[in-house]
């Protein structure tokens, strides 16, 4: 009987959550996958690990894995590796990873650290509540977003998936768009 008040109490408390949490102004990417295919990548300006502005706008015209991640998230080591070898693989064809660190207070010296250990070869931001918001809230990680070449959303994954459905994901964004002019400075590959 215990547990059970214990669960009803739980989930009340989840769902109020939920239920109460204020959706800013300009968050468009909330609801299932199917309603956000199609639709633009909110743009964001995030201050990179190497302390450089990093903004989505500069990337069109590549393909990018926009993934919300935290240091302590078991999950998103094991994608790490990942994403290190699709970006050597990919980058040439125009795919440029971006990590959104989500860890609590962004301590930037310790997720470079991080990063540096992992063998991070793409492009790292400090992550806040605003770019999640604008991403229909974050509320597991770790949560990847997709994006043609053209801007727009091709898909959005929540946890942990195969290495073939990332593949499979990284294949379709950079079909969508076809070639759009891209600044230069952001190279592929490169490490931020």
């Amino acid at each position: 009987m215990i547990v059970v008040v214990v669960l009803v109490i739980a989930g009340m408390l989840i769902a109020g959550k939920h239920l109460t949490r204020p959706q800013p102004p300009g968050a468009r990417l909330s609801g299932s996958n199917t309603a956000i295919k199609g639709k633009d990548a909110p743009d964001f300006q995030l201050t990179g690990v190497d302390g450089k502005t990093i903004q989505l706008a500069d990337l069109r015209g590549k393909a990018v894995l926009l993934n919300f991640w935290a240091t302590w998230c078991p999950p998103c080591k094991i994608e790490i590796p990942w994403f290190v070898d699709l970006q050597k693989q990919y980058g040439p064809q125009g795919l440029q990873i971006v990590g959104v660190a989500m860890d609590e207070g962004n301590p930037r010296d310790a997720i470079a650290k991080f990063a540096k250990e992992m063998g991070v070869n793409y492009t790292m931001v400090l992550g806040n509540d605003k770019i999640a918001d604008a991403y229909g809230g974050v509320e597991a990680l770790p949560t990847t977003f997709y994006i043609g070449r053209d801007g727009k959303i091709v898909t959005r994954v929540f946890g942990l998936v195969s290495h073939s459905e990332v593949e499979d994901n990284i294949r379709a964004a950079l079909k969508q768009g076809g070639t759009v002019a891209q600044n230069p400075s952001l190279t592929a590959g490169a490490a931020r």
